[in-house]
């Protein structure tokens, strides 16, 4: 049976203040939360300890991109944080990528601890063709999303970061052990912002996405609680949905 997709709320504030408040009025509605740049830099380790008090699961999302033995340094200090999951950027290398696994499997199993599920990020979400030209890839996203997800499941990551626009691309490549996690989903009427490849919630759930990253939806909204509650409606339904037509055969 398919596992039942997740909710992760990006909490994409410039405090630990505003992200404890947050996560805390949030909690009985998302399943984890997304501690990323902008927070990590100006809080450090100690923010996500603090969630970690508050038993809400931690996506420790810091995209790591660099030569292999730092990246997998970084991951072992990430696992002493007791994150859920963490992330690297797929284009550092198949070796880049079985540093970072050799390192959080060593540390984990040599100081007893749980082991982060380690998640590949494919192409960013505000990436299209012509800024990957930019950067001297003439591949397609969807070409080159397909090409690092598939280098990502040799060197034995847990899963992939991509867009929606990819999800059942990847979930065909990939099968279904792997995580497929997915930012860029606005519900019905958001503002995309930056981001260039995106999708309703609902929509993501019926690609085959397990983890769906919301950031200013929730966020921004006049009731934040009631706007994350309406996104996991959503994500219910469209699961019911989809379970409902593989039963019968039906496609769409």
């Amino acid at each position: 049976m398919k596992r039942a997709a997740r909710l992760a709320f990006a909490l994409d504030v410039p405090t630990g203040r505003e992200a404890l408040v947050l996560a805390r009025r949030l909690r009985t509605a998302v399943d984890l939360v997304k501690v990323g740049k902008e927070l990590f830099v100006r809080e450090g380790p100690a923010i996500v300890r603090a969630l970690r008090q508050l038993d809400i699961e931690v996506f420790l999302d810091l995209k790591f991109h660099d030569i292999p033995a730092t990246v997998g340094a970084a991951c072992a200090s990430a696992a002493r944080l007791d994150v859920e999951l963490l992330d690297l950027h797929a284009q550092g290398g198949s070796e880049m990528m079985l540093s970072a696994g050799r390192a959080l499997r060593s540390t984990c199993r040599r100081e007893g601890l749980r082991r982060p599920r380690l998640l590949a990020v494919t192409v960013l979400t505000s990436l299209d063709g012509s800024a990957l030209h930019e950067t001297g890839v003439a591949a397609t996203p969807a070409a080159q999303v397909a090409r690092l997800a598939a280098l990502a499941q040799t060197a034995g990551m847990d899963g992939v970061v991509a867009s929606p626009q990819e999800i059942t691309a990847v979930r065909r490549l990939l099968g279904p052990g792997a995580i497929v996690l997915t930012p860029g989903i606005r519900p019905g009427g958001a503002e995309s912002g930056d981001q260039k490849r995106v999708a309703t919630p609902g929509d993501a759930v019926g690609a085959g996405a397990d983890i769906l990253v919301v950031g200013r939806p929730i966020r921004d909204a006049r009731d934040p609680l009631a706007a994350a509650l309406a996104i996991k409606d959503e994500m219910r339904t469209s699961r019911t949905v989809t379970r409902r037509r593989a039963a019968t055969g039906r496609t769409a």
